[in-house]
């Protein structure tokens, strides 16, 4: 059952990975700039089939193609709003249409998004802008109920990798769109463009009635902005890089260039530098926006019969928007389509970015991120307050510190959705030695006692062997031991969403990471338990007690007992300044705040004078302190697809 409970853990922290391209505002702003850039005559048509499109829909539709003033809490949702809902907050333009005028909860997505546009104009620092996706992600998963399942079940918001330097275009953009390739960006978008098409061809057709027009320009609309999304998300750096690698890498390479920035060239051989997620420029703007309005372009244009007028469509319904659902296919199904309608697609495309090359010689650069099995080694310091001793008297205060080595074994789920999740999972095994505590066995302020150091501490030098165990949750400490193995059997959906919330902090998400300028920090309690017992390994720790009155004259005397003690340290909040990785290495450096207690076990009397036969009362002994860990990891492989 635990290998079960590991495994639906790892595979759902791997598919759960974030694999939408531009954030929902800057898709929206792509949008909006490609159709301010149409010109009148063909802004018209557009205005045309939105008002049309409108029609017992003015509540939720807003009056203009492009709202200018939404504002923070959008009242009703604009044309350039439906492109960003495509493909990460809906898996098909017919289930893009439904959510638009029938959810309850897409308007608090785009309010949402609008915050999150703010925020990111007005981040100073790369901390605030992964602050601010942060916030945003959270409040994602609560408004959107399948934000977490329809986002990263498969590769379609990524570019294809280029299988050799020499492609033709039309011979590559052929390959994206044939049946059971692995779904990509271009073939998506091919998909959705050519269903918009042949509604727009259709738009104009005599003998239709004003519901079945209204219809018909809802379901070109629906399409259109379905293609558009996929078609910007080639324009993102993260995505141009190709897809092969198992799941750590594509998220790893996702996340370095969409920050880093890549150097492409298009098809038609115009170099540029784009940027990613939430790393939005001016340039990337006009360059996506010039191929979405040039799609645009010809949707208007079919519409207005300038194109199209006697294509023959054989496998599309006459008024409904397309039904194909990216979110649960893996490759590009069949579809009959007319030449003609081929090749208009190709030349939108050909301002698209070369991507990258596939595995092999000239391949870019692949980055991983912290995902996925490991095992590794950690190495710990640490420095603890202590209430007192373990006997009843021993009531004064006194510090003590130690080491720590340890092999752990775990799964990396950090940064899933964003470098503020945390949903790593491990099991160390070690072994600690403690220096003995600065506080004496007795009260007694006498100088000869002072000289003997470490023989009259009140806890003496000790070592132990520990066990340490993280794992995320999602409401109440360990709770995912009991809902793994449930919940993977009654609903996996359910599964992926818990999983993924405990990994962004929890239901309530006090626990999300914060990254600054200067290392992230984290509140961790409830996280992460380690326990030590002492004794366990070279047998109990010998004491020295202060006897009350035992002898004939009234005066105390020490006895000598052994004792097994068991310690569990809670760590409170976390500090890491750096982190660094390679393909399957990372490193970091921690520090954590902890607290805990010590619990005293199984006495035995080593020596005690004449006459006592009993054993002296102990106490639980509290502490606090802080641990400097080095965490090193080495992570497998996964399959690559």
């Amino acid at each position: 059952m635990k290998r079960k409970i590991f495994l639906t853990i790892l595979l759902i922290g791997c598919s759960a990975m974030s694999a939408s391209a531009w954030l929902f505002p800057e898709h929206r702003e792509i949008m909006m700039t490609a159709i301010k850039k149409l010109d009148p005559g063909r802004r018209a048509i557009l205005d045309q089939i939105w008002a049309s499109a409108r029609k017992d829909h003015e509540s939720r539709l807003c009056a203009w193609v492009i709202e200018p003033e939404q504002g923070l809490k959008p009242q009703c949702l604009d044309y350039a709003t439906w492109c960003a809902i495509a493909g990460d907050h809906s898996v098909s333009a017919t289930n893009l249409t439904d959510i638009i005028l029938n959810s309850d909860w897409i308007l608090d997505v785009a309010a949402i998004a609008a915050k999150l546009q703010v925020g990111l104009d007005n981040a100073h620092n790369r901390s605030e802008r992964i602050s601010k996706m942060r916030d945003s992600d959270i409040k994602l998963l609560r408004a959107d109920p399948d934000y977490v399942t329809r986002s990263g079940k498969n590769n379609g918001h990524f570019m294809m990798a280029l299988p050799a330097v020499n492609t033709k275009p039309e011979i590559f953009f052929s390959m994206c769109f044939k049946e059971g390739t692995e779904l990509n960006t271009v073939g998506t978008y091919t998909w959705f463009h050519l269903s918009a098409l042949s509604m727009a061809a259709r738009l104009n057709a005599k003998g239709l009635t004003p519901e079945q027009r209204s219809a018909l320009a809802l379901s070109v609309l629906a399409d259109e902005a379905f293609a558009a999304h996929f078609l910007e998300d080639s324009f993102t750096s993260g995505h141009v890089a190709g897809i092969w690698g198992d799941a750590a890498k594509r998220k790893g390479t996702h996340d370095y260039y969409n920050e880093a920035g890549l150097e492409v060239t298009t098809w038609q051989g115009r170099q540029l530098v784009l940027m990613g997620d939430a790393t939005m420029r001016e340039a990337d703007i006009e360059w996506s926006s010039e191929a979405v309005r040039m799609s645009m372009e010809q949707i208007l244009d079919a519409v207005n019969g300038k194109i199209l007028a006697d294509t023959t469509w054989v496998d599309l319904p006459i008024a409904t928007p397309d039904t194909f659902n990216v979110g649960k296919s893996m490759v590009m199904p069949v579809r009959l389509v007319d030449p003609e309608a081929i090749i208009l697609c190709d030349t939108v495309l050909m301002a698209t970015p070369i991507p990258g090359l596939k595995a092999g010689l000239g391949e870019l650069p692949r980055f991983r991120a912290e995902i996925g099995p490991f095992v590794g080694l950690s190495a710990a310091t640490n420095f603890n307050f202590l209430n007192g001793g373990f006997f009843d008297y021993q009531t004064y205060n006194g510090f003590s510190s130690g080491l720590e080595l340890g092999v752990r074994c775990g799964l990396g789920m950090e940064g899933v959705l964003n470098e503020s999740g945390d949903g790593l999972v491990f099991l160390d095994l070690g072994a600690r030695i403690d220096l003995s505590s600065t506080m004496r066995f007795d009260y007694d302020d006498e100088p000869e006692m002072k000289q003997l150091g470490d023989y009259v501490a009140a806890i003496p030098t000790r070592d132990a062997y520990y066990i340490r165990l993280r794992l995320p949750f999602f409401l109440i400490p360990g709770d995912l031991i009991i809902l793994a193995p449930v919940l993977a059997l009654a609903s996996p959906s359910t599964m992926q969403k818990v999983v993924t919330t405990a990994g962004n902090g929890g239901l309530i998400p006090w626990q999300t990471g914060l990254p600054t300028p200067i290392g992230r920090f984290q509140f961790v309690l409830g996280r992460e338990v380690a326990i030590s017992m002492y004794g366990s390994g070279r047998g109990p720790d010998p004491y020295i007690v202060t006897l009350k009155a035992t002898d004939e004259e009234g005066l105390d005397q020490q006895g000598y007992f052994s004792m097994f003690t068991t310690r569990f340290e809670f760590p409170i909040v976390e500090y890491r300044p750096f982190r660094t990785y390679s393909s399957r290495q990372t490193g970091s450096l921690l520090f954590q705040l902890h607290g805990g207690f010590d619990i005293p076990g199984k006495r035995k009397t080593i020596w005690a004078p004449e006459g006592y036969t009993g054993l002296p009362d102990t106490r639980t002994m509290w502490y606090a302190g802080v641990r400097l860990v080095f965490d090193y990891r080495y992570y497998f492989s996964g399959k690559k697809r």
